[in-house]
Parts: structure tokens; sequence; C-alpha cells
């Protein structure tokens, strides 16, 4: 069973993957189903306009984000959002969505807590149960989503059983992780291009070619690799 909110937020707004921000008034039940089933697993339809209905929030579809897959934010005014990327692979976009009402009905409980701290750990497992179901996610997925969930991470990128099991259904590859990549190979990241340096801790030093400045990247950041002979010398 769902938790109850102390006070709901009254508004419910969503944007189609087809237009960005578009923004559509409170919907019907049927509406939301229908916007819904474009980017969650058909089995998890239901529970997740459970979710949707028992906690009312502003929540827009957007484009994709490079540093994110979704964010919570509050305004002074007390207003509230939730914003989810239009991600192609349903799984991931069914987690980033429970991911981001468990910052919602954390908030709504009163706290002043850290954003992923110990409430937001319990409320993101609480609302992730009823989805936990083997007709809603592969084996693969299910399997490291359950250990994932023993100890949640700010981001599903964080770790790497489940980071490499949710990439497996991405529609489109379109590039490598960092980890992946030898060192000292080049890469391009946002029409850049880099050298791939050693790791210190937990991510990768890397240094931008035409600046040579260095800059840390994340072990799971998606690259575009490119040949070394393709690089023209300075």
């Amino acid at each position: 069973m769902l938790p109850d909110l102390p006070s709901p937020v009254k508004s419910f707004t969503m944007a189609r993957s087809c237009r960005y921000p578009t923004q559509l008034p409170d919907q019907s039940v049927e509406n939301k189903r229908d916007i819904l089933s474009k980017y969650v697993p058909e089995a998890a339809l239901e529970e997740a306009l459970i979710l949707l209905e028992k906690y009312p929030c502003h929540l827009k579809i957007t484009r994709r984000r490079a540093t994110k897959h979704g964010d919570f934010r509050r305004y002074k005014d007390g207003r509230v959002r939730i914003s989810i990327n239009n991600d192609p692979n349903r799984f991931r976009f069914l987690i980033t969505l429970v991911h981001e009402y468990a910052h919602l009905l954390t908030y709504k409980q009163g706290k002043r807590v850290r954003p992923h701290g110990l409430e937001w750990k319990n409320n993101f497992q609480r609302l992730m149960l009823p989805f936990l179901r083997p007709d809603i996610f592969p084996e693969e997925i299910l399997r490291s989503l359950s250990a994932y969930l023993k100890k949640p991470k700010a981001s599903t990128d964080g770790d790497i059983a489940l980071s490499l099991a949710l990439r497996q259904f991405d529609p489109e590859k379109t590039g490598s992780m960092v980890f992946e990549l030898p060192e000292q190979s080049l890469f391009q990241y946002r029409n850049r291009t880099f050298v791939k340096g050693e790791k210190r801790r937990t991510r990768y030093e890397c240094i931008e070619v035409a600046t040579h400045k260095k800059y840390i990247f994340h072990p799971h950041a998606e690259v575009a690799p490119i040949k070394n002979e393709n690089l023209k010398n300075d």
C-alpha cells in the first residue's frame, strides 16, 4: 500500500515526447494512461497510474539530458515539479519516475533531510515494491535492481551492475561508456574531444584535446569513441 501524503500538490501536467516543452492541463485518468503507455512497460502502467493519482504533481517529460535522467524541484512559493527524460528505455524511465516521486513523498513528509538520505531511500524502496515483478522487468534487470534497492544510490548510473543491465535494453546504442574505453583512447562528448586518462578513485581524469584542461568523467558516461588516426595534430 502506498503511504499517504499530508497535503497533496494540486496540478498534473505532462509534455509529449514529440514537442518540448509542451504542457498539458489537468488530465483525466484515461489521458494519463494514454500518455504513460508510451513510456513505461505495459505491465507497469496501472501501478504507475496509481502512483500519479495518489501523489498529484506537476510532471513534465523533457528532452533527454546528458547529466541526469530526471529531477525534483521545489520552489519558494510551495510549488513542486518533477521532470523525467524522454527515455526510449522504458525500464529506466520507470525507475527514474519512482525515484523522483520518492523525493516528492520525502519532501511532503515535512522533514529537512539530505536529498538521498535514509528517508528518501526508505520511500524509494517502498514505492518500488509494487513494480518488482518479472512481468514488468526482465530477469537481468530485476536481479540487479533488487540488489541495488538494498542500498540505493543517488543515480542508477552509480551502480555498475544495474547500469549495464539497463543498457542492454537501450533501443539505440550510440556510443560507449567511459570505463569501456582503453586508457589514452580518444572520444567525443558534446562535440568536444577528450583523451581518457587514469582512474582517480571512482572517476576518470580526462584531458580535452583543444584546451588541455582536465575534466572528471563518470565511468558510465556515454561517449563516442574516435580513432586516434582521425585526430589532426596541432
